[in-house]
């Protein structure tokens, strides 16, 4: 025993033997968080959603705000970038006060196959998050990073809305719309769409992994009557308004597409091999968005532009988020090709016959991008082209049930946001006056400037 004893004496040795030991408790012993039923803490899991909530936030404040701010004009630089760190800061609030509880509390008072109130939104009992406490589990991870991880889908949404009225809406118009939007469209898109069994869309197997219908159809809507209520800035059509800072919007766009990947692989709300897949997709998807659309227009205009790129890529993003938890690589690759064609048709030649000023293409790339990726999710889960698997046996009730989500959307939104608009305008108004809009929003509604030559 006396030389065993002398070897442990070394350093070295007692290293290993350490590392023994600790492998054995590990390895012999029952797994953290895996002892006692489905609901038990598991970290990896948490340490991933950790991160993911905070890549859904990096996407507003700075990746949003810069790719809409370098695509105005100089004199409205700032506006752009208080609108979306104003709307961050509202949304949270409102969040926290009621938006998390009437979307995602109350579940157990709905009943399966029942069309009720609870199919359509939910209650107050979470109200000022009471009970979210640092004990309390969302399925596998505390829910307090629940809370936190779906209040970023509440902030980009109507962040996303600004760049439909950029450059002429009263700042105080826009908070305004900007709360009641979100308590009468977002909250109840959100609880139809993820709340659970009994929710509508889940009662129609409706497939919408990341916020198809919930955060890009619902914001694209709202977009396309905000900026026709709102109006044409003036000159649009007979002055050139270019960006006035490319590099700032490519930076935002880069900002966009890393960030993504915790909106839709974080949509899992695991570490796991969907997320995993979410990931890919998304990358192959917004790849394949960039190309297209960079094609379409070398081949239109001789030239590929670095703008028609990045906004190729955000046509990407949108059109493969409600199918990247159910699409495979091959689907991808075809919603990306798809999504390309559609939304530089939807920034370009639907613009234009229609006559209306989306400022920033928040409807031809968001509002349409998010129709093309909900309809196609119904094809491209099909395990037959390679999806992870469908809600309803064949492709065409999937089809079927993806198209009445999407009308229920645009229907339920649309309304909401006219009506809201309406309101607005007969009261306080929306649009600031030719004065301000000829001198800069960010001078007459801030007092500030960007910029200082």
């Amino acid at each position: 025993m006396r030389p065993m004893m002398r070897l442990f004496d070394k350093p070295a040795a007692r290293v290993c033997a350490m590392t023994t030991l600790v492998l054995f408790c590990v390895f012999s012993g029952p797994a953290y968080g895996q002892a006692e039923g489905a609901d038990a803490l598991n970290p990896g899991d948490t340490a991933w959603m950790l991160v993911a909530t905070a890549l859904v936030l990096f996407m507003t404040i700075p990746g949003l705000s810069l790719f809409y701010a370098g695509l105005v004009r100089s004199k409205n630089v700032l506006t752009v970038l208080m609108q979306c760190f104003a709307i961050t800061a509202l949304a949270t609030i409102i969040w926290v006060v009621i938006g998390y509880s009437l979307a995602f509390a109350n579940l157990d008072a709905q009943a399966a196959g029942t069309l009720n109130l609870a199919s359509f939104i939910g209650g107050a009992s979470k109200a000022f998050l009471r009970g979210v406490t640092p004990d309390a589990l969302s399925g596998t991870f505390p829910e307090n990073i629940f809370v936190m991880f779906q209040m970023t889908f509440f902030i980009i949404t109507p962040a996303l809305i600004c760049g439909a009225y950029a450059e002429r809406m009263k700042f105080s118009a826009m908070m305004i719309f900007t709360a009641l939007w979100l308590l009468l469209a977002y909250i109840p898109i959100c609880h139809m769409a993820w709340s659970g069994d009994g929710a509508l869309f889940a009662e129609w197997g409706v497939l919408d992994f990341a916020g198809g219908t919930v955060v890009h159809i619902n914001a694209g809507i709202a977009a396309l009557l905000a900026c026709i209520l709102v109006g044409k800035r003036d000159g649009y059509g007979k002055t050139p308004m270019p960006p006035h800072n490319l590099t700032m919007t490519v930076t935002g766009a880069g900002m966009l597409w890393v960030g993504w990947f915790g909106f839709n692989a974080g949509s899992e709300l695991a570490a796991d091999g969907v997320a995993g897949n979410a990931m890919l997709v998304t990358q192959i998807s917004t790849a394949m968005a960039a190309l297209t659309w960079m094609g379409i227009e070398w081949m239109k205009h001789g030239k590929p532009s670095v703008l028609g790129a990045v906004t190729g890529a955000v046509a990407g993003l949108v059109a493969i988020t409600p199918a990247s938890g159910s699409c495979g690589a091959m689907g991808a690759l075809a919603i990306g090709l798809i999504a390309g064609i559609m939304c530089f048709l939807g920034a370009t030649t639907l613009k234009r016959v229609f006559g209306y000023d989306d400022s920033l293409d928040a409807f031809g790339v968001h509002g349409v991008g998010g129709i093309v990726g909900a309809l196609l999710t119904g094809v491209f889960a099909s395990e037959s082209l390679g999806g992870l698997g469908m809600e309803h046996a064949t492709m065409g009730a999937q089809v079927f049930a993806q198209f009445k989500s999407v009308v229920v959307t645009l229907l339920w939104s649309g309304v909401v946001s006219f009506m809201l608009l309406k309101a607005i305008d007969w009261t306080i108004g929306l649009r600031v006056s030719r004065e301000a809009e000829s001198t800069g929003l960010d001078l007459d509604l801030h007092g500030e400037e960007g910029y200082i030559i």
